[in-house]
């Protein structure tokens, strides 16, 4: 087959240079696994945004307690129904109503756990991989003092002597989360501080604050997008273990660490297994998305992976 210099030109002409990011969210389109993982985390988002709507629709509050009609008469809490979707619990309040107010902490206590714990993370990994020498050495034995304290031991103590709230719950994972992501960004700041754009900024005269913000930052946004993304769903978790625990959200506030605990106490789940499934299923799906999605950005990122590198 010939090919005319008029269409050749054509050809070219209808041939869009794709960036970086195009590339990555094509890669990521074609991975069944985040798509469907990004799909459930926006519903979800979008259940808990619509909380307040739920409410108005149902004619039910969060706190709010129906023991005429959401309790059986030997005070057993009623199961799924026209009045009460996924059923009530043990005081007789609406489930569903409580899970969509409950996927409010649990959100916000992910993100905003997560990007706190990821700007520290970076930063202390920054200093410590960039300037190196005695200011590696101390930054790293602080990650490893920090890694090695148990985690529970400090909530209990804590909880002990300031007692349980939203702030203290995202302060305490923030103390345990940074750590991993710094120990991350320290090895990756070794290597680049070591290539030649660097050494050439460094022969300019180039502040030393300069270079890591502007030279070696940059290369860093791909763990650092996926370290934070993993991160997310670690954050759920603990909060919802400090909520179980007693630790966390003071109750009546809904989150679905309490409503497990509110399942556990008296083994109520024995007779309304919705109460742990619910929030249970719930946990689930979202922390399960977040880890899928966080794999599925590595492949997309990295084109030397296994998924990734199939464009």
């Amino acid at each position: 087959m010939i090919i005319t210099p008029a269409a050749a030109a054509r050809n070219a002409a209808a041939i869009r240079a794709r960036s970086s990011w195009q590339l990555t969210v094509a890669r990521l389109v074609r991975d069944p696994a985040s798509v469907v993982s990004a799909i459930v985390i926006l519903l979800l988002i979008a259940f808990a945004i619509a909380a307040p709507l739920i409410a108005q629709w149902t004619g039910h509050g969060p706190t709010e307690q129906f023991r005429e009609t959401g309790l059986s008469a030997a005070g057993i809490p009623v199961g799924p129904s026209g009045e009460f979707l996924l059923g009530t619990d043990q005081l007789g309040r609406d489930v569903l109503v409580r899970l969509a107010y409950g996927a409010r902490v649990s959100l916000l206590v992910g993100v905003v756990a997560s990007l706190i714990a990821s700007a520290i993370g970076i930063l202390i990994g920054m200093t410590a991989g960039f300037f190196g020498g005695v200011t590696d050495t101390i930054l790293s034995r602080v990650i490893d003092l920090v890694m090695s304290v148990p985690f529970l031991l400090v909530a209990i103590a804590t909880v002990s002597v300031l007692g349980p709230s939203l702030q203290l719950s995202i302060a305490v994972i923030v103390f345990f989360s940074w750590t991993g992501l710094a120990r991350v960004i320290r090895g990756q700041v070794l290597a680049v501080r070591e290539r030649e754009f660097i050494e050439a900024a460094r022969s300019l005269g180039e502040s030393r604050l300069s270079i890591m913000f502007t030279g070696v930052l940059p290369n860093l946004v791909v763990p650092i997008i996926v370290y934070t993304t993993l991160m997310i769903p670690a954050a759920i978790v603990f909060e919802a273990t400090l909520s179980f625990l007693g630790l966390g959200i003071v109750p009546p506030t809904p989150s679905w660490g309490n409503m497990l605990a509110d399942a556990a106490n008296g083994s109520m789940y024995m007779v309304a297994p919705w109460m742990v499934l619910v929030p249970g299923l719930a946990l689930l799906a979202l922390t399960l998305a977040f880890n899928l999605l966080g794999d599925g950005l590595r492949d997309a990122l990295d084109p030397s992976s296994s998924k990734g590198g199939k464009s």
